[in-house]
């Protein structure tokens, strides 16, 4: 990676720390804002050049939701430019671990997620000269409350970057809003305040979203979900046609219910964009009846006839029904990946990218999409639960079988 310049937010960010700077009087540093702002790598690299600054031989925290994405959005791009800067580092991946030495110096860097409640108690027992948090909107209160209690040595200092979230989130209200009182020093990052990001990039990524993901992702503001959850989907024109070209392959995602609708989703991929050509909608009140699983089961061969079905995502809470498809050995099932939030921001990015395409013969899919909505408390991103099976079915496929990519499809085909 090559850094050619930087904008004077992150210049901001890389150096607030350093002595006779107007900001070193701050204990904590919150850097959030728009996606591909560039506030993640400056933050990142000003954490380590930090720690070298102020201490040897000390323990320090990276903290993202989870190791993997930590790994993913920040290990992987600093390591080789503080390795160009003249570090070495060596990484204990089975320990979660990095040792970065620099001119006789060496502190150790821990690598934490912090996915849930539970993940509090990994990080118990430490004792950190300094934690950052990548995407701190994401973590429970309770993981980052325990990550700030280890840092009792004299000097120490918090990071911390995230896009926004609704406004009653604990971080926005807690941290952002009592800036001061908590001596912290807030810098708000926009796309504009990324130089290595080019116009036309820009003009993309504000193509990505609208409504309320818009204004937190491409504007940075903290604002309440509300309205149509994909309001760019109400029209007729925002549907197609069964393609008549044959499909390289066949995928299923499928949300069950009992008193609730089941709706199952026939997916097709036809260069690189999956079609969900067919679908399978059964609502036990409106028809008057409840069906077993069996016949669901027999409903949904029904519908696929002699295609070949590379693998098929479920909701996890079907325990019965996951067992039904295993036990007739046609199929091969995943139980879905059920984060709502995360999901919607995934279809929402894969509708507005063309990656998925909804057919017009898929009705129920149709009608539910004009009106899924926000539950517009304010205090959670929620939506309402009415007309979401189609909806949840659609975000089972994007988040656990596109998300897996091709190799999900070779490890099932192998199996078979």
């Amino acid at each position: 990676m090559t850094i050619k310049n930087f904008s004077e937010k992150q210049t901001i960010a890389l150096t607030w720390w350093v002595y006779g700077s107007e900001y070193e009087k701050f204990d904590a540093i919150i850097c959030d804002g728009s996606i591909r702002s560039g506030k993640t790598l400056c933050m990142s690299v000003s954490f380590v050049l930090w720690a070298f600054y102020k201490f040897n031989g000390s323990a320090f925290a990276f903290c993202g939701k989870t190791i993997r994405s930590l790994r993913r959005n920040l290990i992987t791009p600093i390591i080789p430019i503080i390795q160009g800067m003249g570090f070495k580092c060596r990484q204990k991946i089975s320990e979660n671990l990095i040792e970065i030495s620099f001119n006789g110096r060496t502190n150790l860097f821990y690598l934490f997620g912090g996915r849930d409640e539970s993940s509090a108690a990994l990080i118990q027992g430490m004792t950190l000269s300094g934690v950052l948090f990548d995407e701190v909107a994401l973590m429970p209160r309770s993981f980052v409350d325990q990550a700030l209690a280890r840092c009792s040595v004299a000097g120490s200092k918090f990071w911390f970057n995230c896009n926004p979230e609704y406004p009653g989130h604990w971080f926005y209200k807690e941290w952002i809003l009592k800036a001061k009182m908590r001596n912290a020093f807030y810098l708000h990052f926009t796309m504009d305040d990324n130089p290595s990001l080019s116009e036309t990039m820009k003009a993309r990524y504000k193509r990505l979203y609208t409504g309320n993901f818009y204004q937190r992702f491409i504007e940075g503001k903290w604002v309440a979900a509300e309205g149509l959850i994909y309001p760019y989907m109400s029209s007729d024109s925002a549907f197609c046609d069964v393609p008549r070209d044959n499909f390289s392959r066949y995928a299923l995602s499928c949300d069950y219910g009992i008193v609730n609708p089941t709706s199952c989703g026939l997916w097709g991929e036809l260069d690189g964009t999956w079609y969900r050509i067919d679908e399978y909608y059964y609502d036990s009140r409106k028809e008057g009846e409840t069906r077993t699983d069996e016949e669901h089961y027999r409903e949904i061969c029904s519908m696929i006839g002699d295609k070949f079905i590379d693998s098929m995502a479920v909701d996890p809470s079907a325990a019965s029904f996951i067992t039904l498809i295993r036990r007739c050995g046609k199929l091969k099932v995943i139980p879905a990946k059920n984060n709502v939030t995360d999901g919607i921001k995934d279809v929402s990015a894969a509708l507005k990218k063309g990656e998925i395409k909804i057919c017009k013969n898929c009705i129920n899919s149709v009608r539910e999409f004009s009106l899924y909505r926000w539950n517009d408390n304010g205090n959670k991103d929620t939506p309402i639960k009415e007309n979401d099976h189609a909806m949840d079915d659609i975000r089972y496929f994007v988040s656990t079988i596109m998300s897996a990519g091709d190799d999900t499809f070779f490890a099932f085909a192998a199996r078979r």
